[in-house]
């Protein structure tokens, strides 16, 4: 037993080079996580992809003191024609590979899981066109995505082990590219201390993508003139193809950096996200560590995380959208009854919590890589 303790130790991680994307939620995890990963001096060193980073997104970075961070805009695997870009990323990110020797290979996208690292290489899987577009669209995906497919699968498989923020999310893995090999359920987090109730004003918040079909904004947009509060949607409206959405009946402010979004959050009474596609919800427990009141999509990782916290509406039902929100403007106590559940539930989703269960994960495939290597020789 004392052999096996002292083994343990000796295999723990202690650097991992991690990849993001600059362009939504995994950028708030990887920060959140490289932070939650300080107190068991684990370093980070972040290589991002898609698009530089903002001056926000730099100013955040510089105050993570575990972290350090290579910047690229290669596209990624789910944008148009990004394949030549995949390609030069793999050589990037290699080469930092052999530079740095991490412990620990962690991706946070699907398409060099396959690579020849060195090291051992896990996945945290945040979502995927092939279960975006069944939700979404409601039908397979179509034959020109089949290259999407193999590169997935091929990452996927190959990885020492799968993570996802809820059973929802490797449940869907698993439906669209087989079984996995060892896979692992490791919620996302938000630091309470980021987000809290304000003097609430009688508004509405929703917050997403204004071009991504997933986070359904157009529902908000539809009713918000059916509704006595204002409607106020945060997001980013330029597609990455260049195009810009419109909204006509809500009020939009924009892509916010963490501060700001902390503001409106604390200022809103109730948060709308009707999505049709959510592999976890950062927005949603941002909003319910604040004090809204939360009027949720139907969907199955959306129930998983909050069942007994929010109201669920169907996706696509306009009516039962209107009827849900106007059910908890109405009702003031309602309101708060709601809120401290979704408060109470959002509490849970600790940083620690999830520090604990990735510095778990990286521990593991270091010790059965390296039980694999001594097995081999």
């Amino acid at each position: 037993m004392i052999a096996d303790s002292r083994k343990t130790r000796r295999l723990r991680t202690k650097s991992v080079l991690m990849t993001a994307d600059t362009m939504g939620g995994v950028w708030t995890f990887a920060l959140e996580l490289a932070r939650a990963l300080q107190p068991h001096d684990v370093h980070v060193t972040l290589a991002t992809m898609g698009e530089w980073m903002t001056h926000d997104q730099r100013s955040e970075a510089r105050k993570v003191p575990n972290l350090e961070v290579f910047e690229s805009r290669f596209r990624l695997e789910w944008m148009e024609s990004p394949w030549d870009d995949v390609r030069r990323a793999c050589e990037w990110l290699l080469g930092l590979e052999q530079r740095l020797r991490p412990d620990v290979v962690h991706l946070n996208g699907y398409a060099h899981g396959g690579l020849e690292w060195r090291s051992p290489c896990m996945i945290t899987a945040h979502s995927c066109v092939l279960s975006w577009w069944k939700a979404v669209r409601g039908e397979p995906i179509p034959a020109e995505w089949g290259r999407y497919q193999a590169h997935v699968q091929a990452g996927l498989q190959a990885a020492s082990l799968v993570a996802a923020p809820t059973r929802a999310m490797l449940a869907t893995l698993e439906d669209n590219y087989g079984p996995l090999r060892h896979k692992h359920v490791i919620p996302n987090a938000r630091d309470l201390n980021r987000f809290a109730p304000g003097d609430k004003d009688r508004c509405i918040l929703a917050a997403g993508r204004l071009w991504d079909e997933a986070k359904n904004m157009a529902a908000v947009d539809e009713v918000a003139p059916q509704l006595p509060w204002p409607v106020y949607l945060a997001g980013e409206d330029r597609h990455p193809n260049g195009s810009v959405c419109k909204r006509q009946s809500v009020k939009l402010l924009g892509r916010l950096n963490t501060a700001q979004m902390a503001h409106w959050y604390g200022r809103a009474s109730i948060f709308c996200h009707p999505a049709r596609y959510e592999p976890f919800g950062l927005c949603v427990l941002e909003a319910a560590l604040s004090g809204c009141a939360l009027v949720l999509g139907d969907i199955a990782s959306l129930r998983e995380n909050w069942e007994d916290a929010a109201l669920f509406v169907p996706p696509d039902d306009r009516v039962a959208l209107k009827q849900a929100l106007l059910e908890l403007i109405n009702d003031e106590q309602l309101r708060a009854v709601r809120a401290a559940k979704a408060c109470a539930q959002a509490i849970t989703f600790t940083p620690e919590f999830m520090g604990v269960g990735y510095v778990g994960a990286y521990d593991s495939i270091l010790i059965r890589d390296r039980e694999q290597v001594r097995t081999c020789a």
